[in-house]
C-alpha cells in the first residue's frame, strides 16, 4: 500500500513541473484516492473528507495569488457546465450516479451536463456556441478518447482541444481539462493534455480513469466506468471546482 502511496507523490511532482500550484492539486488527489482505497482499514472516511477540504483551501492560496497561473479564475458567477463525451454523460452509470451528478452534490452547484456519447473534438467544436449561450464561468472538459479509437491524428486532437478551451476562455470561463489514455500499452495523450493545459493555463486532472481501466470492479465495460468508479472520479473533481468556489 505504501507503494501507491509514493507512486501518487511521484506523480504529484511530475505534474508540479508544470504548474506550481498543481503541487496542491496533487496533495487533493493523494488524499481522494488514499479516500477511496484504504478508508476502511485506516479510518473514519469523514476525516478524510476534512483533510480533502484543507487541502483545497491551501490549495486557493496558491491558484489564486498575484502570480497566479489559471486564465479567468476566479470564477465570476456560479453558472458550471460540463462538455464532453460519454464519460460527462455518465454512460454506465445508474441514475444521478455519474461523476457530473456526484460532483455537483459534492460542492452543492449545480452542474449542467451536455455530454454527448461518440463526441470527438472535431463534432465539439460545433457545439461550443450552444454551450457559450449558458454563459459558463467554469467548464470542466473531456474529451479525446473517442478522438483514439477513430484514429483522429493527435496533433489535430490537440489544435481542436486548444481552439475549445480558447473559445470557452475568450468568454470569462476557468476550463478545467480532464485527460484519458489515449492507448493501452501507453499513453501518448498524457503530454498532449499537459501542453494543452501549461498553454490555456487551464487546471488540468491527468487521466480520470487511472486507476479504474480494466478493473471489472469500476468499469461497466472496456472504457466506461460503472456507479463505484464514477464515485472515484468525482472524488478527484469535486475538491478542485470547490477549491475555485471557496475563494469567492
Amino acid at each position: 500500500m505504501m507503494g501507491f502511496y509514493y507512486a501518487r507523490v511521484f506523480e504529484v511532482l511530475i505534474v508540479g513541473h508544470y504548474y506550481a500550484h498543481e503541487i496542491m492539486v496533487g496533495a487533493v488527489f493523494v488524499l481522494s484516492r488514499v479516500y477511496f482505497f484504504d478508508y476502511n482499514r485506516c479510518m473514519d472516511k469523514r476525516i478524510f473528507l476534512a483533510l480533502i477540504m484543507i487541502f483545497s483551501v491551501i490549495f486557493i492560496w496558491f491558484l489564486f495569488g498575484k502570480d497566479a497561473h489559471i486564465t479567468n479564475a476566479p470564477p465570476k458567477g456560479g453558472t458550471v457546465v460540463a462538455f464532453g463525451d460519454s464519460l460527462i454523460m455518465g454512460v454506465g452509470a445508474t441514475s444521478g450516479n455519474d461523476f457530473v451528478s456526484r460532483t455537483s452534490r459534492a460542492i452543492g452547484i449545480p452542474i449542467s451536463n451536455v455530454g454527448l456519447s461518440g463526441d470527438t473534438t472535431r463534432a465539439a467544436l460545433d457545439r461550443t456556441d450552444e454551450v457559450l449561450t449558458r454563459k459558463p464561468h467554469v467548464v470542466l472538459i473531456s474529451l479525446g478518447g473517442n478522438d483514439a479509437i477513430k484514429k483522429i491524428p493527435k496533433e489535430e486532437t490537440e489544435r481542436n482541444l486548444v481552439t475549445i478551451v480558447r473559445r470557452f476562455q475568450a468568454e470569462g470561463a476557468v476550463t478545467i481539462l480532464l485527460g484519458v489514455r489515449g492507448g493501452l500499452l501507453g499513453d501518448p495523450y498524457e503530454s498532449m493534455y499537459e501542453r494543452v493545459a501549461k498553454q490555456t493555463r487551464s487546471i488540468l486532472v491527468p487521466d480520470i480513469l487511472d486507476g479504474l481501466f480494466g478493473d471489472a470492479r469500476y468499469m461497466s465495460d472496456a472504457v466506461h466506468p460503472n456507479d463505484a468508479g464514477y464515485e472515484r472520479i468525482a472524488a478527484r473533481v469535486a475538491p478542485i471546482v470547490f477549491a475555485l468556489y471557496k475563494n469567492r
